[in-house]
């Protein structure tokens, strides 16, 4: 039997890929257990594994994560795939897997194929919620989004810190947010931007300090700005389409997306490119003439 694991979700994905390997281990050992990293396992290796018959078992297990690395797999798989024993469950970990190819149609066709995509934008909150109930936890949906907004919409960290925050207090609050979990940098920016745009120019300045204050380089917070406009740019052009859509097609997070919106409905495509030559400017110069990088970017976030 083979099975494909594939997809952006890897919350879900790692979840299912245990579940199944702690079935198969109850009912045979873990010397039934085998596992190979295909971007660092050679041809051969993959091959013995795959293919030899169980030891000490009646039946083995062998998962196989991302093979696609390796090009002599690439380029022989199938006739690999008709060597598999019935006495071996095959599972192959392909998270990222292009449509495009051949392979992707062969897996898709010949193996029992499961997609694990991201949880769509508006109901992250409410899941982040629910998980943390299932934790024996209590976390409202408006503290969900807060704390979604503060570390990023991974769904693999959030049921990280939510694990967490559950162990050190049940009951999830703001404050016990902001105690125990890191503000990531981008989501830092994007409030950044946020404050900034609403006329909030204390905060956003405040935001711009506290990142200084992290040891953040300056330049490193113009790379963070830029990508945020890249986004912005990307939504406005999108037009009207869906948030999961734009997301899927320019391989955004569709939270990230739908975040973007809130700015985005507030600009015109002129002036989200005017705002990204201005950057493009304050970048240049700091690299060619001996530009106050620090002062340039506080006066653009006044600007704004």
């Amino acid at each position: 039997m083979i099975i494909t694991l594939s997809g952006e979700n890897s919350f879900l994905l790692q979840k299912s890929l245990t579940e199944m390997v702690d079935d198969f281990e109850n009912k045979h050992s873990d010397l039934a257990i085998e596992r190979i990293d295909g971007q660092e396992a050679d041809y051969q290796t993959i091959i013995e594994s795959s293919t030899s018959l169980p030891f000490l078992v009646n039946e083995k297990m062998v998962v196989l994560r991302n093979p696609a690395a390796n090009k002599q797999f690439l380029d022989n798989f199938e006739d690999l795939m008709k060597q598999i024993p019935d006495t071996t469950k095959l599972v192959i970990v392909e998270p990222k897997l292009d449509k495009r190819l051949s392979y992707y149609k062969f897996l898709q066709k010949n193996t029992d194929f499961l997609t694990f995509n991201e949880v769509e934008s508006n109901n992250l909150p409410s899941w982040s919620a629910d998980y943390a109930k299932k934790q024996n936890g209590v976390l409202s949906t408006a503290d969900a989004r807060y704390l979604i907004d503060r570390i990023g919409s991974n769904q693999m960290q959030l049921a990280n810190e939510i694990d967490k925050l559950t162990l050190y207090d049940p009951n999830i609050t703001r404050k016990t947010i902001d105690l125990l979990t890191e503000e990531s940098p981008q989501s830092t920016i994007f409030n950044l931007l946020e404050a900034a745009f609403s006329g909030n120019t204390k905060q956003a300045i405040a935001y711009y300090e506290d990142q200084r204050a992290q040891k953040v380089e300056p330049q490193q917070i113009l790379a963070m700005i830029a990508w945020q406009l890249h986004i912005l740019a990307v939504v406005k052009v999108a037009g009207n389409r869906s948030d999961t859509e734009i997301a899927k097609q320019a391989k955004l997070n569709p939270y990230v997306v739908s975040k973007a919106r809130k700015i985005v409905n507030k600009l015109s495509k002129k002036e989200i490119q005017e705002l990204i030559n201005e950057l493009l400017i304050i970048d240049i110069k700091s690299k060619s003439s001996r530009l106050n990088i620090d002062l340039a970017l506080q006066n653009y976030l006044i600007k704004l």
